[in-house]
């Protein structure tokens, strides 16, 4: 069993058919600069102990040296045993605000994109957890079950858009309700809310803060990320990605919509959790991190794992053998191996 760690060098096997060019030319380039000197008997009197084999074996050191150099950086990755683990993590649910409120770029790009891109770096630093998304406006949807596949929570996540909720508005106590169903395991132990949203909350029918003290009852933590600024802006509307026009209320004037950090903070203070300003995705991501490390792990079940240790340091010794042996080479044939005429080269005769 054997893995690469970083099949991209391979690229770099490329420059020894550039190498060999460049040795084709060298060759044609030196022959001709000789027969305009002088005859090939002449240039053998005058350089008797010039050996032209030599630069051919200084290209294949090259060659090799490139060869090896790559497998080097490659890393060939030796399996050496296989082992069972226990899979051991929480249950990481992101409730994404997709109202029309999040298209509004007071943050760059906008504050949807923003709030993908939180997600996306949050489920790069996770390790055995499992996630599952919702999406939410006026109403809540569930875009992705719990699942350990990050994969697939990455391919689901660029596709959360407005359109995706026919009711608009921003109903968080209806994505907090939602997520209960995430979180009906009574075996699971940890479980962990990741609210992802400017703030607005429009929603009538239900109190956020009280929805979200009846999760917390359950066993549920909720985070609160908040994205956009409290000056605000105007939501874009578009058209082929160009700035047509900007949404509008009733009577004609642009809408601006400002951030509630306040609303969020409520919230996540009602669960045991805390509040995360977005401005910094690193810092949403470390926080989040440490959260789920304080926690104790639900187990999953077990894993079967193959431990592979490098072999990069076979490859980067026999690069290095190679280019010693280039030192070693001389353009001077030796008097006494010139007599064996090893590469069938034409010498002098005597003059009678």
């Amino acid at each position: 069993m054997y893995e690469l760690d970083r099949p991209a060098y391979f690229q770099l096997l490329l420059l020894i058919p550039l190498l060999w060019g460049l040795f084709a030319y060298v060759m044609h380039y030196r022959k001709n600069k000789r027969q305009a000197f002088a005859s090939p008997r002449l240039m053998m009197i005058l350089a008797p102990y010039k050996s032209t084999a030599a630069l051919v074996w200084k290209y294949v050191f090259y060659s090799l040296a490139i060869a090896m150099l790559s497998l080097a950086l490659v890393n060939p990755r030796i399996g050496t045993k296989m082992e069972k683990i226990k899979v051991q993590g929480s249950d990481v649910v992101f409730a994404l605000d997709v109202s029309l409120s999040m298209k509004a770029e007071d943050v760059v790009p906008n504050r949807l994109d923003k709030a993908k891109q939180i997600i996306s770096r949050t489920i790069d630093a996770l390790g055995g957890d499992r996630v599952g998304i919702i999406v939410y406006a006026g109403s809540a949807y569930p875009l992705l079950p719990i699942t350990s596949d990050y994969s697939a929570a990455k391919m689901f996540l660029p596709t959360a858009d407005p359109s995706m909720v026919s009711s608009q508005g921003t109903s968080i106590g209806q994505a907090i309700s939602l997520s209960g169903r995430y979180f009906d395991d009574p075996s699971v132990k940890n479980k962990l809310l990741v609210i992802i949203s400017d703030g607005e909350d429009h929603g009538e029918d239900t109190d956020a803060v009280s929805t979200a003290q009846a999760a917390n009852a359950r066993g549920v933590k909720i985070y609160t990320v908040g994205v956009g600024t409290a000056k605000g802006g105007p939501i874009p509307i578009k058209q082929n990605g160009i700035v047509t026009s900007y949404k509008k209320d009733i009577e004609g004037n642009v809408v601006v919509t400002k951030a509630d950090s306040q609303t969020l903070k409520n919230i996540a203070s009602a669960a045991s959790g805390d509040y995360i300003d977005g401005t910094s995705t690193a810092t949403v991501v470390n926080k989040i991190k440490d959260v789920l490390g304080k926690n104790a792990k639900n187990e999953y079940g077990e894993a079967e794992v193959i431990e592979y240790k490098d072999r990069y340091q076979w490859f980067a010794g026999a690069a290095l053998l190679f280019l010693v042996l280039d030192t070693l080479i001389s353009f001077r044939r030796s008097r006494m191996l010139s007599r064996y005429n090893l590469f069938g080269e034409e010498k002098p005769q005597d003059e009678d």
